[in-house]
């Protein structure tokens, strides 16, 4: 009996010096050897906007799915997304002709035209009634025509059979219209339309048809966003009857597809518990009037650096871990509701899934329900004095269970939790003070690389890391008492 318990506790003993032998590596190697921002500049400075329909988007999957299988990754390539005609896009500039003229500052929405070359014409302004239409039709041909109306969210103006009959319906009954001339405009051959954009200039892309077009169907008249100041200074030459003679050259290319899009899913396959998972994901897709840096290269860095440590540190868990990269997230949370729909896994298997998507700042604590509450304390331990200058704390949330969610929210953690999995995430904070504003960078031509700031993004890398391979290694998944109210 001595022999057994001796026995026992000698395997038990080797286990939790196993288990913390790996903890103090990933604690070791997020100081000494943290890749995080190597992950980063690759992303942003090396593949740079990653929309669905491109090819961009296809090399950074690659490269992502290369990376986690030379860290010794099962890594499951699943098709999630397919789009019928590809968008890859060239270089943009734009002038006004003038003794006084100026270099442009604009964009386009993706899945909208380009110029097909240097494009000059006449600046008008809008139409905006069949009588102001009928006095400039003979002008609109080969002429920019300035908008005062449209949409304000960096989006394409919406040019579909629908639209176009809602523009009428509208103007019948006397009612405002977003560019309510939009289709006799076109069929009057302008080359295109230009709208103010506040700075930083957010652009997006044509969500009402890209998924519709075809190469018979493809847009012809470009749709430009152009900076509010420069917008105000032209239309005001254009009022005071001053010719205004601008020149646009934007190589916006259509090729026939269909193109195809998937998610990650690297596996670090669990020892006792091989069909249960701890899950924490981010969504590689970003648009691409930037370099999509933050939203969301930061939380595809900090999760692929998550795992790097955690394979780096000879990491052998209870239960699987999967690190999950998300395709499609901006164009409807695309790649992961195919992943929940599908059951990829089965839905009571996921203890959680933590969900990065969000700022480049320091994961600084967890809040979770009262039956999740000790084996996060237990777990996340080697946190709490692992960087005194961004301490990390565990809360037990108060007050009554928030009920479980019927429609999808803002990021790749919705599905899940409209599914009721647990979807508990880290409290980020820009702890030092770096001004960080999210506004700023959010889906705007300022979500650069510049704007990371490594200490936070390297310290959340390791938050991830520890906390997910502690909970992998509980002998239970987590308690979905008191999860939410059902």
């Amino acid at each position: 009996m001595k022999k057994i318990l001796f026995t026992l506790l000698f395997l038990f003993a080797a286990v939790a010096y196993g288990q913390d032998k790996v903890v103090k590596t990933v604690l070791e190697l997020g100081r000494t050897d943290n890749r995080t921002m190597q992950h980063a500049d690759y992303i942003a400075r090396n593949i740079g906007g990653r929309l669905v329909g491109t090819h961009m988007l296809n090399h950074a999957e690659d490269w992502v799915a290369q990376q986690f299988r030379s860290w010794g990754f099962e890594v499951i390539v699943q098709e999630a997304v397919e789009i019928g005609i590809g968008f890859d896009r060239g270089p943009w500039s734009g002038r006004m002709l003038s003794e006084d003229g100026m270099t442009l500052h604009f964009g386009t929405p993706a899945y909208t035209a380009g110029t097909r070359g240097p494009q000059k014409g006449r600046a008008l302004l809008e139409p905006k009634t069949q009588n102001e239409f009928d006095r400039v039709k003979g002008a609109l041909k080969g002429a920019w025509v300035l908008l005062e109306t449209g949409p304000e969210s960096g989006l394409a103006i919406d040019a579909t059979a629908k639209a176009d009959s809602l523009r009428a319906a509208q103007l019948a009954q006397g009612e405002k219209a977003s560019v309510p001339m939009y289709r006799q405009m076109v069929e009057a051959g302008v080359l295109g339309f230009i709208r103010p954009s506040k700075l930083p200039m957010q652009v997006l892309y044509n969500r009402a048809a890209c998924f519709e077009l075809t190469m018979d169907t493809l847009p012809t008249a470009c749709d430009i966003l152009l900076d509010e100041h420069q917008f105000g200074t032209i239309k005001q030459k254009v009022a005071d009857r001053q010719e205004v003679i601008l020149e646009f050259d934007i190589r916006n290319h259509f090729f026939p597809g269909p193109m195809k899009h998937h998610n990650i899913l690297a596996v670090l396959r669990g020892s006792k518990y091989p069909d249960e998972y701890v899950m924490m994901g981010s969504h590689l897709d970003a648009y691409d009037i930037a370099t999509g840096s933050t939203d969301d290269g930061q939380g595809v860095c900090v999760t692929m650096e998550a795992a790097r440590l955690l394979a780096a540190s000879g990491a052998k868990p209870k239960r699987s871990i999967m690190f999950c990269i998300w395709t499609g997230e901006e164009y409807g949370l695309l790649g992961s509701k195919y992943f929940v729909e599908h059951k990829t896994v089965p839905w009571d298997k996921i203890s959680n899934y933590f969900n990065r998507d969000g700022g480049p700042l320091a994961a600084v604590s967890v809040t979770v329900p009262p039956a999740m509450y000790d084996d996060f304390v237990e777990v996340c331990k080697p946190l709490f004095d692992y960087n005194p200058e961004i301490p990390f704390t565990v809360n037990r949330r108060d007050g009554e269970a928030p009920a479980r969610p019927t429609t999808a929210g803002g990021s790749d953690h919705a599905y899940f939790s409209m599914n009721g999995i647990p979807v508990i995430s880290f409290r980020e904070s820009d702890i030092f003070g770096h001004d960080f504003i999210y506004r700023d960078i959010w889906h705007t031509e300022d979500d650069l690389y510049d704007k990371l700031i490594p200490e936070y993004l390297e310290h959340s890398a390791v938050v991830q890391a520890v906390t997910a391979y502690g909970l992998a290694n509980l002998d239970h998944l987590l308690s979905r008492n008191g999860l939410y109210k059902d």
